[in-house]
């Protein structure tokens, strides 16, 4: 009886594919790119990175849990209005506009990809590549995806955090 009540749902809602997972991803990196490149225009940076919220998380749907990077305070966003605070400034005091730098690009290593039958997650690292400097920032990453009620892959658990140095 299980099988057949998960052969209804798959029918329905199919399994996420890891290319599903890496191609959230990648619009995910080519999104912050985009947003960075508009950082002299405050108003088409906050509806770049509107759209890409709303496009990409869980926001809207149910719950997200988000840890940004660069949160100490403020530690986490679970509103579509402080993600995008976070992304392009706005609400809290150390929100400075994270997707306003002009990062030449983005990229995903994963550590490991899992697939359940109804959510996914990668765990790993992502490098940002400053687009003045060519320096890259190594940031560790967990995300956790699921599909929403139109099919879309979207994030509902979204945490950053930055590499821990012994002796600090």
């Amino acid at each position: 009886m299980a099988g057949v009540r998960l052969a209804n749902y798959l029918a329905i809602h199919p399994a996420i594919t890891e290319a599903e997972v890496l191609q959230a991803q990648q619009t995910w990196a080519e999104g912050l790119v985009a947003i960075g490149k508009l950082a002299g225009d405050a108003v088409a940076a906050k509806a770049a990175a509107e759209t890409l919220v709303r496009r990409l998380y869980n926001y809207g749907e149910g719950k997200v849990l988000f840890k940004p990077t660069k949160a100490s305070d403020d530690q986490f966003r679970e509103t579509f209005e402080q993600a995008i605070s976070y992304f392009v400034g706005g609400d809290h005091h150390e929100d400075h506009g994270f997707a306003l730098h002009p990062w030449a690009a983005v990229r995903f290593e994963n550590n490991s990809v899992f697939l359940d039958v109804d959510s996914a997650g990668a765990m790993g690292n992502y490098y940002f590549t400053d687009a003045k400097t060519g320096a890259e920032t190594k940031v560790e990453f967990t995300f956790a995806y699921r599909r929403a009620g139109d099919g879309r892959l979207v994030i509902f658990l979204h945490h950053s955090s930055l590499p821990y140095e012994a002796g600090h």
